[in-house]
């Protein structure tokens, strides 16, 4: 059923006044509609349990809320604040109408052919130091029609910035949008102010699991350090062998010490336009 909002201004432990207020906006709802009896056929409601509601004697079933607030455009709110005061809650942020036609459902929507869920090792220049390279693990999964990917930073380049290093510290998560020639992702640590943008595309080899692309964070220009590098993605799938062999390996490592494909993608020894 859709989530209830509580006004904490506004006292609800009374049932007779939630009833009388539910009354109240079933009543100013309905009047939108030229026969209360067609009404209550269009929603499969008997018409004499449908006035009870109407006049604030009785409440639906939970089944019944849920169509009720469905065929009006609503939400359960409808039983603890007036109609009028009721603002529109979006379904989830990237489809709030202020931006919907821009970073809604098109964009939102990552086929499996696009980027395939699963476990994949990740390598780029160290931000910290540019004589090193980073690799790690993320996991990419789906959850209600979105596309998310999640991980953990190295311990120790957590270390190197004066933070702790915990997993709960050092984990990420973020969310994958598509676009024209590949996907990008917004990705942060839990609470954290600063973030990561990444743009990929997939790269015509091999088995055809290999992404290239870049990664840049959210941080003011600095003479020292890296704001932006390439960074490669390797879909090792559910590979569990492969997966436990490549998380031994995983932190800060020589360049040479990355896969060969890895090496040539990132070109190390060019400059990231």
């Amino acid at each position: 059923m859709n989530r209830v909002v509580i006004n904490p201004a506004r006292d609800m432990t009374d049932p007779v006044e939630v009833r009388g207020i539910f009354g109240a906006n079933l009543r100013q709802l309905s009047g939108r509609y030229p026969s209360i009896a067609g009404l209550c056929r269009e929603l499969g409601i008997n018409r004499t349990q449908y006035n009870r509601y109407l006049s604030g004697e009785s409440f639906p079933r939970p089944d019944v809320l849920q169509r009720i607030c469905t065929f009006f455009d609503t939400d359960a709110r409808i039983l603890l604040e007036p109609v009028d005061e009721l603002t529109p809650i979006a379904s989830d942020l990237l489809n709030h109408p202020a931006i919907a036609p821009y970073m809604g459902s098109d964009s939102t929507s990552v086929p499996e052919e696009i980027m395939p869920g699963g476990i994949y090792r990740f390598s780029r220049r160290s931000f910290i130091d540019s004589d090193l390279a980073l690799t790690g693990l993320v996991y990419v999964f789906r959850a209600d029609g979105y596309t998310f990917v999640r991980g953990y930073e190295a311990k120790d380049a957590m270390a190197q910035q004066g933070l702790d290093a915990s997993a709960g510290t050092r984990e990420f998560r973020g969310i994958f949008l598509k676009q024209e020639e590949g996907v990008a992702a917004l990705i942060s640590r839990k609470g954290a102010i600063t973030c990561t943008f990444n743009f990929l595309s997939r790269v015509p080899a091999f088995e055809n699991n290999f992404w290239v692309g870049y990664v840049t964070r959210t941080v003011a220009e600095t003479i020292a350090g890296h704001r932006a590098t390439r960074m490669v993605y390797e879909h090792l799938g559910h590979d569990f062998g492969t997966i436990l062999k490549v998380a031994r390996a995983t932190g800060f490592v020589k360049p040479d010490k990355l896969p060969a494909f890895h090496q040539r993608l990132l070109r190390l020894a060019e400059p990231f336009n």
